[in-house]
Parts: C-alpha cells; structure tokens; sequence
C-alpha cells in the first residue's frame, strides 16, 4: 500500500534552546530562511505524502500558521509589485494538514498514538523534524523507494561512534543487502559500553499501523516515557523489519551546536551569500 500520510510530532518544549523556545516552537527555528519544519514538510512532499499530521501542544499555534495563509502579507507583497516566490512551499491545501493535540508529554510513542484515528489501517510514515537531513533525494523518498522493494517496517539507520550510542535508538543489527539492514532487535539509549551496534535509529520511519496497538498498551521505558522504540521492538519476528541507510547528511538541530553547523553549512553552499560568508569564516578562524 502506498505511504500516503506523515506523521510529525512536535509537541516538544524544546528547553535546550531557552529563551528562544519560551514564545516560539523550536521547530520554527530557522535554518538559514526556512523554518525546520518546512523542510520537513519539503522532504514529505517529495515522497509523495498527501496528509501531514501534526501532533502539537500548547503554545504550538505558530506552526499552524506557518502553513495557513497570510492574506495581509501576500497582498502586501502583491500591490508591492514584488514576487511571492519568498513563500512558496509555506501554505498547505485544507485537508492536507491536519492538527491533533498531545496533552501531556509522555514521550514520542505516546504522540505517535495520539495520531491513530487518522492514520487508520494504513502503513505510514513519521518524521521528526528536529532530525535535519539533507539529501537528493532526501531521506524519506530514499526510504520509500526502499519500502517498494521490501515493505514492513523501515526505520532511517546512520553509523555513529560507539560513545555516542547511549543517547539513541539502537539497532540489533542482521544481514546487510546494500542500504538494508535486516533488524532482529532495536534497544532504547542502552547503557554505555551494552549497545548491539553502532547503527542508530535517526528521525524517520515507516511503519505498519498496528504499531498502533502496541502502543496502546505500551508502559513507560527509558525516561519514564513510552518509547515508541519499544513498540516497534515487539514487531520484530512478526513482520519485516529493516534499517535504511541513508544517503546525505544528518544535523541533529535539538542541540545547539547541530543547528549551527546545519545553519552554517546550508549558509556556506547558498548561491547569493555562500562565498562571502566562507571568505568571513577564514579571516575569523585565521584571527
């Protein structure tokens, strides 16, 4: 069945950027002149999403209207006699965004789960936004493409340094075929010097909806949160079940040194400023 919906959480406070996440969602935030969750919404587009999902929270409101239309500013720009081209990819149709709450934070399977009624009985596809990935195509077409071949339940998998393994999803990880990954286990922020591999789970999925059940009755795990790594664990044996390396690169734009090397290397390649931008970037590294 094609993967025609996307799920995106982003109910999160985003406290590791405070003040800056007080008023604004951390998914607002700028990499260069797009907001982080346009590009997400970009990448969803590309592969062939119809309905994005948007689990919010309080104080959420802005992404909504990022996505609305802006009839003041639009007709401003117009009698301006200036190009609209600023927006495009900023408004999405009625009926291709869809809004649900997540009441309280109890962790991404728990926000996963608040989408169910409108995910149904269909395979979908969930993106964190926070996961920047940059790629042609990007990452979740890679991912599609991918489902066409094999189709179960996909999860992104990236190569990390062993150290770094506590703080992620990690895969158990089987036969390789290429940018498959066979996955016979998936265990959540393991304990230094315990992970099965140094292949992550890094912010994007495919998945089968009776995850959906799972969760349902999902008790808490790591950080006393329902995991959906958890959830997705039990499905292994019972359905296929495989990593998709991805072929770009990954900021991680939850921490504030990842949003400013995505924000500086996106700079860097931009065609009006990204010379003068590295000529300034030598002459303050030479100081």
């Amino acid at each position: 069945m094609k993967i025609r919906k996307a799920v995106f959480p982003v109910a999160g406070l985003g406290t590791r950027f405070l003040p800056a996440t007080k008023a604004l969602p951390k998914e607002m935030l700028p990499v260069v002149d797009r907001p982080l969750i346009q590009y997400a919404v970009d990448e969803a587009l590309e592969a062939g999403i119809e309905t994005m999902i948007f689990v919010t929270g309080r104080g959420k409101g802005a992404i909504e209207d990022h996505f609305d239309i802006a009839y003041e500013l639009e007709r401003t720009i117009s009698d301006r006699g200036k190009s609209l081209d600023a927006l495009k990819g900023s408004r999405l149709e009625p009926g291709n965004a869809i809004f649900v709450r997540q009441q309280e934070p109890r962790g991404l399977g728990h926000a996963i789960w608040c989408a169910r009624d409108i995910v149904g009985d269909e395979p979908f596809a969930i993106i964190l936004p926070d996961e920047f990935m940059v790629g042609a195509p990007g990452c979740l077409k890679q991912m599609v493409d991918a489902y066409t071949k094999v189709g179960g339940n996909l999860v992104c998998a990236l190569e990390v340094p062993m150290e770094e393994t506590s703080s992620y999803g990690v895969l158990d990880a089987g036969v390789r075929d290429g940018v498959l990954t066979e996955v016979r286990g998936l265990v959540e922020k393991p304990a230094s010097g315990t992970a099965p591999s140094n292949l992550i789970v890094a912010g994007r999925y495919i998945l089968q909806p009776e995850v959906m059940a799972t969760l349902a009755t999902q008790e808490a795990g790591a950080g006393g949160e329902i995991q959906l790594t958890d959830s997705m664990a039990k499905m292994i044996g019972k359905q296929p079940f495989h990593g998709v390396t991805f072929k770009g690169e990954r900021f991680d734009c939850g921490s504030k040194l990842g949003f400013a090397q995505a924000n500086f290397a996106l700079a860097c390649r931009d065609a009006a400023m990204g010379e003068d931008l590295k000529s300034w970037a030598r002459g303050l590294l030479a100081d």
